[in-house]
């Protein structure tokens, strides 16, 4: 399911993601129904204008895996969209045409989440993510921190991390690399040093860097 700029749809409507995100399952009219396994939620939230938005509940945040922020492209690959601009690769010329293929099938995703199941990730790395997570509920400028989902979230995605890197076992590396899209969007700051202009993104890498690594 993709939700386009989700923090436009009001707060009911929002609501009723939650047991679709968490329990795989929507009720209508008192008749619960199972969702496919491989039943996934995308959203998209615009950033700076905010007229006519809702906030996003705390439930339904961490119920996020991942926060993926996209800045605007670099030079080159704006001039590359300036010259396909109103030309047969257009990018939406291209989707029209069907030349996005889609490189995983359904029925392979199972196979993938047993893959990652088996990724190794040792004692002393799983204590490290599980001290990075337990940081925020502590630190001095984190008003709100992170939960146990968070802690879930972020051993799956270090996992994946390290899939695509074609290894079978995680590194702290992993983990520091997943940290920020698994946080960040879960963190709420105290005003006062909001005020001063500290992000969560800063906060996030003020706790990467007190917490000893593994060796």
């Amino acid at each position: 399911m993709l939700a386009d700029e989700i923090n436009r749809a009001p707060a009911k409507t929002q609501s009723a993601l939650l047991q679709a995100m968490q329990e795989r399952r929507v009720t209508i009219d008192r008749e619960t129904h199972t969702l496919p396994p491989n039943f996934t939620v995308f959203a998209t939230q615009n950033p700076i204008e905010y007229e006519g938005t809702y906030p996003l509940p705390e439930a339904q945040k961490d119920r996020f895996m991942l926060k993926i922020t996209m800045g605007a492209p670099d030079r080159a690959e704006e001039l590359l969209l300036a010259r396909r601009t109103m030309t047969k690769e257009a990018p939406e010329a291209l989707l029209a045409q069907a030349v996005v293929q889609p490189v995983i099938r359904a029925e392979e995703l199972p196979e993938i989440r047993d893959g990652l199941a088996a990724i190794v990730i040792r004692d002393e790395l799983i204590a490290y993510l599980v001290d990075i997570v337990r940081g925020t509920r502590s630190h001095e400028s984190i008003l709100v921190g992170a939960g146990p989902r968070a802690t879930q979230s972020l051993i799956m995605a270090a996992r994946a991390h390290a899939a695509i890197g074609g290894r079978d076992f995680v590194t702290p590396d992993d983990i520091k690399a997943m940290t920020a899209p698994v946080l960040e969007h879960r963190l709420i700051l105290r005003p006062e040093f909001e005020i001063e202009g500290l992000t969560v993104a800063e906060v996030i890498q003020q706790i990467l860097q007190q917490i000893a690594v593994p060796r």
